[in-house]
């Protein structure tokens, strides 16, 4: 790398121990623990002057396995930038691809897609209803009622694909953006429809706020995971080793919270 090279990092985490991923005074999120291994690892000496930025602001419990971030920086570690990161990172956040990107790239704003996948417990939900209702989502929308946010609402759903695995439901949904909290309400309004609280007029009218006011609480974040955000032109490293420490770290965390759910099963 030359001097002032633009690079951009993919990161994946699990958001348990997180207050989200954007810094917050006072609280643990993944961006200050970002943050702080950059600094430590003498890539990044302050945020600001290297004109750092996000794809996306994952909320408290969030999870990612595509998380974009950019930043300048004038120290050459070529393909082992990733590793170098992680040593000063904790053992749920990591770095597993890096690309020289140009000198004005924005991963907000220079995305060009998505992707976030909903885990929900399969309770015996109608799957077939939930995929029929999920083609109302599709295209161009005012989703008023699956946001706190105040205007600026209108947004285009690219697609929605449902399927079942291991008694979850995975609710895929790809968009060139989102609002706060949107994937969390849709995922809420599928389980209305599938558990038959609620039909696809109902649904209808949600998508319709100019004649129906009504909001939904979000479905909870620990089913939820920004999957991949994707650019245009972008050549990414993948580094083999990280990418194994990841996948080892996740099959730990994997069976934890299969044991665990065995132990409640038992009733303790």
């Amino acid at each position: 790398m030359t001097a002032s090279t633009r690079i951009a990092l993919k990161l994946a985490y699990t958001g348990d121990r997180y207050h989200g991923f954007q810094i917050q005074p006072n609280v643990c999120t993944v961006e200050y623990e970002v943050f702080s291994s950059l600094k430590k690892s003498g890539i990044v000496n302050d945020i600001r002057e290297a004109r750092y930025s996000r794809a996306a602001r994952t909320d408290r419990g969030v999870h990612a396995a595509g998380q974009v971030i950019a930043f300048d920086t004038g120290t050459g570690f070529g393909d082992s930038l990733p590793r170098i990161v992680n040593s000063n990172l904790p053992d749920d956040i990591w770095v597993w691809a890096h690309a020289e990107v140009p000198d004005d790239f924005d991963p907000r704003r220079d995305a060009i897609r998505r992707e976030y996948r909903y885990f929900l417990y399969n309770r015996g939900y109608d799957l077939t209803l939930m995929r029929e209702s999920s083609h109302l989502f599709t295209g161009t929308h005012d989703f008023s009622n699956f946001t706190k946010e105040k205007g600026g609402t209108i947004r285009t759903i690219d697609k929605i694909d449902i399927h079942e695995r291991n008694n979850l439901i995975v609710i895929d949904i790809t968009a060139p953006s989102f609002l706060w909290n949107m994937v969390r309400r849709i995922a809420a309004a599928l389980e209305e429809i599938g558990c038959r609280k609620r039909n696809q007029d109902w649904l209808l009218d949600m998508l319709n706020p100019a004649r129906h006011r009504q909001g939904i609480k979000p479905a909870p974040a620990y089913g939820l995971v920004l999957r991949n955000v994707v650019f245009e032109g972008i050549e990414w490293i993948e580094d083999e080793y990280s990418k194994r420490r990841m996948e080892k770290a996740f099959m730990d965390a994997m069976v934890w919270h299969a044991t665990m759910k065995e132990v409640l099963y038992s009733g303790l």
